[in-house]
């Protein structure tokens, strides 16, 4: 059971994600962004519809008080993200082999804010400052997974193996969000592959996705499936990154 601390914190994430979400949300939509159950989304949100911070519209969605606007402004702007996130970001790069990109979300594209290169020597680009579409890459999949409206339609193609119907990205953000982390093969680029995961801030709201990127063969095996250690060391450095950020472990 969460302590009065954990439970003030999921409250103020749950303000901040509807104050900045533009539309009402149900539930659900809210349970996922956070990465709460159903139950303890609704127990929350109903405790802020009591005390007035939260307001439900004829739909049945979850909207914050119009007074609370100022809420959905970031607290953790990309430079904050960047200066927590360099030392773990260098660490992966030295681990994995491979270059390193931390994004967040921006105008639904993943944004890279920060990129070291593959510690190889090899002559390579820095990325920093690209803006990716988000349903073809790790990086953007995994923030899209937590993000409240999610894309609908179809969806550009990149490469063969992008995905572009709406209805197959959403059961793939499903996946994502059950297991906390992304893949992604050949999506963006033909030959370059990407694992992700993501950052969260003490509330739990994810705030940043970090993953490495690579040629395929490198990052997956014959039947595309992550190369042993390589999820674990996103994943631990996206842990520790978020960390860092005041998220304490469960």
């Amino acid at each position: 059971m969460p302590g009065p601390i954990q439970s003030i914190e999921r409250a103020a994430a749950v303000l901040r994600l509807l104050a900045g979400a533009g539309q009402g949300l149900g539930v659900v939509d809210i349970g996922n962004a956070l990465g709460l159950a159903k139950t303890t989304a609704h127990g929350i949100v109903r405790t802020l519809v009591d005390v007035g911070f939260v307001v439900q519209d004829e739909a049945g969605d979850y909207r914050a008080a119009p007074d609370l606007a100022d809420l959905g402004r970031p607290r953790i702007d990309a430079n904050d993200l960047r200066a927590r996130a360099v030392n773990w970001a260098d660490s992966l790069a030295s681990r994995s082999g491979e270059s390193v990109r931390l994004a967040t979300l921006a105008q639904g594209r993943a944004l890279v804010v920060h990129h070291v290169f593959r510690p190889d020597d090899s002559a390579q680009e820095l990325r920093t400052g690209t803006s990716l579409p988000a349903h073809a890459c790790a990086l953007g999949k995994v923030l899209l997974a937590s993000a409240p409206v999610r894309p609908r339609g179809r969806l550009a193609a990149m490469t063969a193996r992008t995905v572009v119907d709406a209805a197959a990205l959403r059961r793939t953000l499903a996946a994502v969000r059950e297991q906390g982390w992304a893949l992604e093969v050949d999506e963006l680029e033909v030959g370059v592959a990407g694992i992700a995961a993501p950052v969260r801030d003490l509330g739990g709201l994810v705030v940043g996705a970090l993953g490495i990127e690579g040629r395929t063969e490198r990052i997956v095996d014959g039947r595309g499936r992550p190369r042993a250690g390589l999820v674990p060391a996103v994943r631990q450095a996206a842990r520790a990154i978020s960390r860092e950020l005041g998220v304490r472990e469960a």
